[in-house]
């Protein structure tokens, strides 16, 4: 368990946000109802206990695939600092009645073989570092994705950089099986970036 305490901004970075007019600040109605952020924290702080780090939260909105280009753009000097680490948080496909989204492939399996098709299929496009195909992917089959714009950002991140980037998924499960049309699931699925020559 991680002892709690104040995480100190990195002031410098945010300046430098700031003044590409690019960002907002978040107002206080809308970081009460974010819990993105409030998720990592917990993780961050245990992982990096005993070495000092300085946080840069973003908070990526709707964006358009040109937005995303010129985010990712924007952010590449960073993810070539090697002291730079990014964490883009997302889970997978939301399915069920309840989150409006019903995709069934019937030559998959049971319903639950299908989203894992669904989701397999977004993660191999993500480790191939394509962000116009995973746009492609996600106006084909509208998979809820709900992280897809900061994704989207991190592809054109990895893009743009000088540094070579790889990605690879090590895990996915979903929070339980769906079978029948009354039954309800969200995917879950963890991926590192590590830069050539890198282990």
């Amino acid at each position: 368990m991680c002892c709690p305490g104040a995480v100190p901004l990195s002031a410098e970075t945010y300046r430098e946000l700031q003044a590409t007019g690019e960002f907002d600040m978040l107002d206080a109605d809308a970081d009460e109802a974010e819990h993105s952020l409030e998720l990592q924290m917990g993780f961050l702080t245990h992982m990096m206990r005993g070495h000092p780090f300085e946080l840069v939260p973003i908070m990526v909105g709707a964006l358009t695939p040109e937005g995303e280009a010129r985010y990712g753009q924007m952010l590449a000097k960073y993810a070539d600092d090697p002291k730079t680490l990014f964490i883009i948080s997302s889970d997978f496909c939301h399915w069920g009645t309840r989150f409006n989204f019903t995709f069934t492939d019937k030559s998959k399996g049971p319903i639950y073989k299908a989203i894992e098709w669904l989701d397999h299929e977004g993660m191999d496009l993500i480790e191939q570092v394509e962000p116009k195909a995973f746009t492609e992917y996600l106006r084909r089959y509208g998979n809820t994705i709900c992280g897809r714009h900061p994704i989207g950002v991190f592809l054109q991140i990895a893009k743009h950089a000088q540094t070579q980037f790889r990605i690879k998924f090590l895990h996915y499960d979903q929070s339980s099986r769906c079978y029948g049309m009354r039954d309800s699931s969200v995917s879950y699925a963890a991926a590192v970036v590590t830069a050539d020559g890198e282990q």
